[in-house]
């Protein structure tokens, strides 16, 4: 397959969320995810119940996706849904290979149930997973958010963060339980406010932030949510 579904492609604008919030950043979002979080603010992805996935995924050349990048500058934000499941087609392979002969770092942002070949991870400079607390719901079917066991070697040798949506501090003590199961560094763990409201994300940032700064993790804003709300494409 030489083309992705892709769901939007916006920018430039800057990266809301993780480690890297605050850079100028173009954001490709693909199409499906194989979970479907309560609170997902990307169900336009994935939700077939509400939206017409006919129309809100289409199938993009890597021509066509390189073209649209040419206009914007900063890190390339590949996301979802669940980008990691087009990762053995042959257009994300192309797409990765095109972006690093332009120079531009490519960052992945995940849920890590799905762990890409190592072909893929060596064309990609950042990875972001999103593991899913008791929070997101239980899921649809047999849907499964375990995070692949794979990743938590990789967190050692590469640049590979956590990024936890919490609601409280009873969350980010998850956050911190899941962290310590799986040995990942604590300063490569983040956790986010869940929320589209700017209000909301306020809020919860100063509970997570104590909560956070006791347990030695990071905590990350939604600058996007803070600018310009629940804006598609901002």
């Amino acid at each position: 397959m030489t083309n992705l579904h892709v769901s939007e492609i916006f920018g430039p604008t800057v990266q809301g969320e993780g480690p890297y919030a605050g850079r100028r950043a173009t954001f490709v979002r693909l199409g499906g995810c194989n979970l479907s979080c309560i609170w997902c603010d990307t169900p336009y992805t994935w939700d077939s119940s509400r939206f017409d996935l006919r129309q809100e995924i289409r199938p993009s050349s890597v021509d066509d996706i390189l073209e649209q990048l040419d206009g914007s500058d900063g890190i390339v934000v590949i996301t979802g849904g669940e980008p990691f499941l087009q990762a053995r087609a042959v257009g994300f392979t192309d797409l990765l290979a095109g972006l690093r002969k332009r120079g531009r770092p490519v960052h992945v942002e995940s849920n890590g149930t799905i762990l890409p070949p190592t072909a893929v991870l060596q064309a990609i400079d950042v990875v972001v997973l999103s593991p899913k607390l008791a929070n997101a719901g239980p899921h649809r079917g047999s849907q499964d958010p375990t995070l692949d066991p794979g990743w938590g070697p990789l967190a050692r040798t590469r640049e590979v963060h956590l990024k936890i949506v919490c609601f409280d501090a009873q969350d980010v003590a998850a956050a911190v339980r899941l962290a310590d199961e799986l040995s990942w560094p604590r300063k490569s763990v983040w956790v986010m406010p869940e929320g589209t409201r700017a209000e909301t994300v306020h809020r919860r940032f100063q509970t997570l932030a104590d909560a956070a700064i006791t347990a030695g993790i990071n905590v990350s804003p939604r600058l996007h949510i803070s600018a310009w709300g629940d804006l598609r494409g901002r």
